[in-house]
């Protein structure tokens, strides 16, 4: 596994621990003008950098004045501070969470149930405010160098109508349906999330390399495009944070199947990092063991593929193809 080099560094964020809502790390803003109430989560994984300082920045505007709400409410959320505290750069994956994915246990089933980690813990403190949000933007980044990705949810699961609110963004240029993770429910596609037809509506964007300069400027300009589509803040307020050219067109990439690992001997044939094509049916993209992963179809886009977190039972890429 290639070391990626480390040109972020991580915002100290001691001094958003004691909130106005009672939640640490978790700060809601509100307009005398009626409107959506809107979320923006950072540190869904404590070594994704990128949502900090976009969230750490976009605080201190609205503490100091320079910003302020048009209309309806804003809560911005810290989600993993436990983990993102384990932050080390000489071993930076350690802080992507304490006990399990924090991002995997957004079902009902899991959040009620008697299961307890470190992660479930935050969940349950932070499910009032995902359930109140009208529209959220959960801010992620990548283990490999790729290209942002927008990822809209599952298909017939909220994904289309996430798609088309991602639209009206006009960034990034990919904009992911997909077929949900087996290890657990996201928060994107949690409750009215992911009812095709209730107007309620998340997305989630992986902005590129957890710990590359650019990942922090796509982050910013995601989400001051986010809050400007919303109404949430005056549009040229907005748009003088922009830093990102948008694409010339925004095509949707729709996942058809999981790869996941069956052994600990899965490997891929080639370094892949994303959005690579194959393009061929039935080329070779990995090996588990004995068993060749073949290409299912011409063209198949390989979607995060990553070696990063290699378990039996890990989703190591998603297999899709562009509409």
């Amino acid at each position: 596994m290639t070391a990626r080099p480390i040109e972020l560094q991580p915002p100290d964020l001691s001094r958003w621990r004691a909130s106005n809502t009672g939640i640490d790390h978790v700060w809601r803003f509100a307009s005398d003008t009626p409107g959506p109430s809107v979320m923006v989560q950072a540190l869904t994984h404590g070594n994704e950098l990128c949502g900090a300082i976009a969230l750490d920045g976009l605080l201190e505007d609205l503490q100091s004045g320079r910003l302020g709400l048009q209309r309806g409410t804003l809560t911005l959320a810290f989600a993993n501070v436990a983990a993102y505290a384990r932050w080390d750069v000489s071993d930076p994956d350690r802080s992507r969470y304490v006990e399990e994915d924090y991002n995997r246990v957004w079902a009902d089933d899991a959040l009620d149930g008697p299961r307890d980690s470190v992660e479930l813990r935050r969940a349950r403190a932070l499910r009032p405010f995902v359930d109140a949000a009208d529209l959220l933007l959960d801010i992620h980044s990548m283990h490999e160098p790729c290209r942002p990705i927008m990822v809209c949810g599952a298909t017939g699961r909220g994904g289309e109508k996430s798609a088309a609110f991602a639209r009206r963004l006009g960034v990034p240029g990919d904009l992911l349906i997909d077929t949900g993770h087996p290890a657990g429910l996201r928060m994107i596609e949690r409750g009215p999330f992911g009812v095709p037809t209730d107007p309620r509506t998340a997305l989630l964007i992986e902005c590129g390399q957890h710990w590359e300069r650019a990942a922090a400027d796509v982050a910013v300009d995601t989400l001051m495009r986010f809050l400007c589509v919303a109404g949430t803040l005056e549009a040229a307020a907005a748009t003088s944070r922009f830093r990102v050219t948008p694409p010339p067109v925004q095509r949707v990439l729709r996942v058809t199947e999981p790869v996941v690992a069956r052994s600990l001997d899965f490997r891929f044939v080639a370094p892949f990092t994303g959005l690579e094509v194959i393009a061929r049916q039935g080329d070779p993209i990995a090996t588990d063991g004995d068993t060749v992963i073949r290409a299912p179809y011409d063209d198949t886009v390989l979607v995060m593929p990553s070696m990063a977190h290699l378990k039996v039972g890990t989703t190591m890429v998603r297999l899709g193809r562009y509409e």
